[in-house]
């Protein structure tokens, strides 16, 4: 053991330690982030012996919410993502090690790119979403395939994949480039190879496949087998036209036109990559395909959100690190690549966060400059107004009672530690999923001990007459904002 450490480069102890202190501030950040909050209030669910996708809903496989779960909080949640992270940031160390083994700068430089872009705010590295946590499952996979072809390794490369999938679908997409490595590696193609090759998939495909086949099988037990598959699965689906609403009507081909055209242009990319396979490294090849992959996982849906594109880091890095310090003729050829690797973002206008306003502000925190009330003022106007809603629900409410927030703002029900009547969490739920005069019925006849309608939400109007009419309407001071309070006349409230 003594002797594995000695083998850590210094430099990249340094740069664990960098990444340790870079995460810090996270473990201070509010609950502000929308898909943090679902994550944890679904893992609040499961807590509270909820069955996923049948109680309590949300529409990604179930290993974020069970690790949400397991964190019990937002801080708990930041840490489970700041060691993962280490360990990720190693992983991509030792495969960019094996990948450019006679470059010792590569390696360098590309694990410092990595560590830095998989940390910042620049992507969303500070906030955890199944990107940032996927990439390191997928790389230790791809490690595990390029050092042992054998069937016992392949499967556990795909074992490991699986936890990829598991996290988001979208991470299937990188697995052709282990296939399309080892097609690269062909020197001849005969039916000994190309049935190697199949073999090898084959144990791969298992793999990946036997722990997703064992949640079946679990939720079936559960009587959820179909809430899970539609969840999961299906209704991603329809996630990606529903940034375009105004396609949903049209064939499936015109509506998913741009996509396909994509997928087209994938296709011709790894082609060309293969045609020329005896002119570049095999393992730029590989890097090159591997990019092209992950940018048509990272733009499936054409929403412009940052941490898709963290999907794409680890190629991206291993193609900069070959530009710095390449050697020979694929550090000019990594422009390719890498051009089409920033058109990308530019081209569907994804979002971007810039990173040092939020270590100045953890900073100003930490050394008295601002109060904590103009800390969380820095994530959103209304963070501090869904912290008081929160601390009044946790102070006239049991942990078993149930509340409903309406608007775009689920927050509360993590920040409370409270749950909804209903199994949908976020009001787009309701809206893209369910029906809105359905979801009025069930929340009446429920009786939620608090009602919270925020400001800008759509009406309710049957809710809102029942409410006005039967619960008692709080006004809290500090909010000022137009939010509507409704407590259950049986609650328990100091202040009435």
């Amino acid at each position: 053991m003594k002797d594995q450490i000695k083998k850590i480069p210094r430099w990249l102890i340094i740069l664990l330690v960098l990444v340790s202190l870079l995460r810090i501030p996270t473990l201070f950040m509010p609950y502000s982030y929308g898909d943090e909050t679902i994550y944890l209030t679904l893992g609040q669910g499961i807590r509270q012996n909820l069955t996923l996708y049948k109680d309590i809903h949300d529409n990604k496989p179930p290993l974020i919410y069970l690790l949400a779960a397991a964190a019990g909080n937002l801080a708990g949640f930041k840490a489970i993502l700041a060691v993962w992270n280490l360990l990720t940031v190693f992983i991509f160390f030792k495969l960019s090690e094996n990948l450019f083994s006679k470059n010792k700068d590569m390696v360098k430089v590309s694990t410092i790119i990595f560590a830095l872009l998989t940390n910042l705010p620049l992507l969303e590295g500070n906030i955890v979403n199944s990107e940032i946590l996927m990439i390191g499952p997928i790389m230790l996979s791809f490690l595990i395939a390029i050092l042992k072809d054998k069937p016992k390794y392949l499967f556990l490369s795909g074992l490991i994949f699986s936890i990829a999938v598991l996290l988001k679908v979208p991470a299937i997409f990188d697995l052709p480039a282990i296939i399309f490595l080892w097609i690269l590696s062909i020197k001849k193609i005969d039916n000994k190879e190309i049935k190697n090759i199949i073999k090898k998939t084959f144990y791969l495909s298992i793999g990946v496949l036997t722990p997703i086949f064992l949640t079946l099988i679990c939720y079936f037990a559960k009587g959820a087998l179909s809430d899970y598959i539609k969840a999961a699965f299906l209704q991603n689906v329809g996630y990606l036209s529903s940034w375009h609403p105004e396609a949903k009507t049209l064939p499936f081909y015109i509506k998913n036109a741009p996509l396909l055209a994509r997928a087209f242009i994938v296709f011709l990319g790894l082609i060309l990559i293969y045609l020329t396979r005896k002119k570049i490294n095999k393992n730029f090849a590989f890097i090159s395909g591997w990019l092209l992959l992950s940018l048509f996982a990272a733009t499936l849906s054409e929403r412009p959100y940052p941490h898709y594109l963290v999907q794409t880091i680890p190629s991206i890095s291993l193609l900069l690190g070959t530009l710095f310090v390449g050697n020979d003729l694929t550090q000019s050829l990594a422009v390719i690549p890498l051009t089409l690797a920033f058109f990308v973002p530019v081209y569907f206008k994804f979002w971007y966060y810039p990173s040092f306003p939020f270590y100045k502000n953890f900073i100003n925190l930490a050394t008295g400059q601002i109060t904590k009330r103009e800390y969380l003022n820095h994530f959103g106007k209304e963070v501090e107004r869904n912290y008081t809603i929160a601390k009044f629900i946790r102070e006239t409410t049991s942990k078993k009672d149930r509340i409903f927030v309406w608007g775009d703002d689920a927050k509360v029900y993590a920040l409370s530690r409270r749950l909804p009547p209903i199994k949908y969490v976020a009001d787009y739920h309701i809206k893209d999923f369910w029906s809105k005069d359905e979801a009025q019925e069930k929340i009446i006849a429920s009786r939620p001990k608090i009602v919270v309608i925020f400001p800008n939400s759509e009406n309710l109007p049957k809710l809102e007459s029942w409410l006005e009419v039967n619960y008692l309407k709080i006004n809290l001071q500090e909010i000022k904002d137009g939010t509507r309070l409704y407590v259950l006349p049986s609650t328990k409230v100091a202040s009435l």
